[in-house]
């Protein structure tokens, strides 16, 4: 190296300094490897400019360390030249000064470049049914996945301002409730919506040391939801309507998944809508969401981040903490300054102080929506606790997550047993085991925590969107069913960006940890309510088999270990599984006509006497009409809405029909006005 720098340089004997280049005839040699360098890195922009996903190409990786190394010999070669011309010390030690650099700078450059890509090299590869953890549940491991594609309008605009996926015209709220009554039924066993809640309330508390009692009249229920975008810019500070921006159509919590949720437990388990809190402590309850829901349920609590208005209550600070299992070393310092943290102003990474309804509430649902993300590679129920401290953001939180600068910018934190975040939240008393069931609101999934509706290809979606609902009693297991389908997917063939989001090495490192302890990393004892307790296994935690069975272990061997996937579709019949229909002691048979002016009937037939109610609403979900409200004995009736005097459109008929034995059913449909 020494030779070759004499070589091309020229020295002043006297002060020592270069005066000028001297490159010899011959001197191709020399610069073959940085023009190779050269050529590689102008290929490689090229290539990846047009499709980023071209970064796993076995081409292109074998390209990045002739075009890495290159970039780092020119930044040397510059600094070096600069650092020459103006030094006044001996050449002699400029060759082992440059040849140092280079090969640092050289080696810095492959390994930041290959950490880059390393984790994208292709999809991630998974061994199908190899469960570990202790299932939990009424049937342990059970996850249940209601499918039907009549619960949203695949024709649909979804992100176009009027006509958002979250609008009542785009959803089948009759349908969703339908939905959420057979899931509850099949996850308990039971026959009834009453009885499967009673099961779910008796399982609950016995879990917590409660004992086996079922809702007590005046316990507080609180219903976490997800509303990632609500800040500043993408709602009207007037009425918190949404805005029409690139946000409008991200995918967040639906709204009838919410409404199904409210009306099963105000309608069947009797809880009084002032012992209902709803909200997303850190965001605000939208204009859509909020009109919905309070058309039928006025007397619950909205919470919101700041607002006290609107008919929404601000979401209180309160006293209770987590703590962070890594004490210091993974997560960031407090750089908000946020003087509520810590009693001496300063704030503390090692804890965060939780929102006031995590504590008085005796019972917590928490609802998120099936989505990826960039940073944590996928976000469902832990991930949905970062908005449940009181902080400003839960950017502190980021690097107990894969990718805690987004994937884009570098996967610094793959593989397994590193520390993890949501491994907290899943193990705290108030947050993942005040959980009273786990409900997943996949009816418009997506790719990432930002993106909008996408079309699925999988079977049985078949570029549908998913019209899904989840539900358990196993918070690992529901996550791990939720992982597979998003994995499945999303790959990087399907999306090339996005599908990179939850193909990252380690996605699921937490669900492995929740699982078994014995997959806690080196010098982390998950203890986030700082008692010296810790558990041994939240959960059970497995692939399914392929894509397209969709089979887990005890799909597979029925009384064997891990996950059990039930799935019900509209095409299930009750002799194939009993356990997904009510007692039918109400049917709505048929509306005539339809589409009519001015009056329809409605038919309906009760194989028992029940008290029914029949109101008609319209497609904003404001109440039109009471058409029926009346004790009836078993028989064949019919009821008639005049629409004399409104305006054409389709209107909403819901029926609530209940016997004395507490059971209920309710239905709707639709109904088309033309004049």
């Amino acid at each position: 190296m020494k030779s070759l720098f004499r070589s091309y340089v020229q020295i002043c004997p006297n002060t020592g300094r270069i005066r000028g280049l001297n490159i010899p005839k011959k001197s191709w040699q020399y610069v073959f490897i940085p023009f190779i360098g050269f050529i590689a890195f102008i290929w490689i922009l090229f290539r990846v400019i047009q499709k980023p996903s071209r970064l796993s190409y076995p081409c292109v990786q074998t390209a990045l360390p002739f075009a890495s190394g290159f970039l780092a010999y020119l930044l040397t070669f510059v600094v070096s030249l600069v650092t020459f011309l103006r030094s006044r010390k001996a050449l002699r030690f400029y060759p082992i000064f440059f040849t140092g650099t280079f090969i640092v700078v050289s080696f810095m450059g492959f390994y930041l470049a290959h950490q880059n890509v390393v984790t994208l090299e292709k999809n991630v590869v998974v061994n199908p049914n190899e469960p570990i953890g202790e299932a939990q549940g009424i049937y342990p491991g059970r996850v249940v996945w209601v499918h039907d594609p009549n619960a949203t309008n695949e024709n649909c605009s979804p992100t176009t301002y009027g006509d958002g996926w979250f609008l009542p015209k785009n959803n089948n709220q009759a349908v969703v409730d339908r939905m959420l009554s057979r899931s509850l039924q099949v996850l308990t066993g039971q026959t009834t919506d009453s009885a499967a809640w009673d099961a779910l309330f008796r399982y609950h508390n016995s879990k917590r040391g409660r004992g086996n009692i079922p809702y007590t009249t005046g316990e507080k229920i609180f219903i976490k939801i997800n509303i990632v975008s609500a800040w500043n810019g993408n709602f009207n500070t007037t009425d918190l309507s949404k805005v029409n921006n690139s946000y409008y159509g991200v995918v967040e919590t639906s709204p009838a998944i919410v409404m199904a949720v409210l009306r099963q437990l105000v309608n069947v388990v009797k809880v009084r809508q002032q012992d209902i809190y709803v909200g997303d402590p850190m965001r605000h309850v939208y204009k859509h969401m909020y009109d919905y829901l309070r058309t039928e349920f006025p007397n619950i609590h909205y919470l919101d981040y700041s607002y006290s208005t609107l008919g929404r209550e601000l979401a209180l600070k309160g006293q209770a903490r987590i703590y962070y299992s890594d004490n210091d070393t993974v997560l960031r310092p407090n750089v908000w300054g946020d003087p509520w943290h810590g009693p001496d102003g300063t704030g503390s990474i090692y804890h965060d102080y939780l929102y006031a309804i995590f504590d008085s509430a005796k019972y917590l649902i928490n609802i998120p929506a099936l989505k990826g993300h960039k940073r944590a590679g996928m976000t469902l129920f832990a991930k949905n606790h970062f908005g449940s401290h009181t902080r400003a953001d839960a950017s502190h939180l980021h690097n107990g997550l894969v990718a805690p600068h987004e994937m884009e910018r570098g996967i610094t934190r793959s593989g397994y047993k590193r520390y993890r975040v949501q491994v907290d939240f899943m193990a705290h008393s108030l947050l993942g085991k005040k959980n009273l069931v786990y409900i997943l609101d996949a009816l418009w999934a997506t790719d990432h925590e930002l993106g909008t509706p996408q079309k699925w290809q999988m079977p049985p979606f078949n570029n549908d969107y998913t019209s899904s609902l989840f539900a358990s009693l196993d918070p690992v297991a529901i996550e791990s069913v939720g992982y597979d389908f998003l994995r499945s997917e999303f790959t990087i063939q399907r999306t090339p960006q996005a599908g990179t989001y939850v193909q990252m090495e380690g996605v699921d490192d937490y669900l492995h940890q929740a699982a078994d302890s014995s997959n806690w990393p080196v010098g982390i004892r998950y203890d986030p309510d700082s008692c010296g307790q810790y558990f041994k296994s939240l959960g059970v935690h497995e692939h399914w088999n392929n894509a397209n069975e969709k089979k887990y272990s005890r799909n597979l061997q029925p009384n064997g270990m891990g996950i059990e996937l039930v799935k019900i579709d509209p095409t299930t019949s009750v002799a194939m599984d009993p356990l997904i229909q009510p007692e039918q002691f109400f049917i709505l048979t048929s509306n005539y006509p339809n589409p009519f002016n001015p009056s329809t009937t409605i038919q309906y037939r009760l194989t028992h006497p029940a008290s029914v109610t029949i109101d008609v609403y319209d497609i904003r979900g404001r109440h039109v009409s009471t058409i029926m409200n009346g004790l009836k004995t078993a028989g064949t009736y019919t009821a008639d809405f005049d629409g004399t005097s409104h305006a054409s459109g389709m209107y909403i008929v819901r029926c609530i029909a209940k016997r004395s034995e507490g059971e209920v059913i309710q239905t709707a449909m639709k109904i088309m006005l033309i004049k």
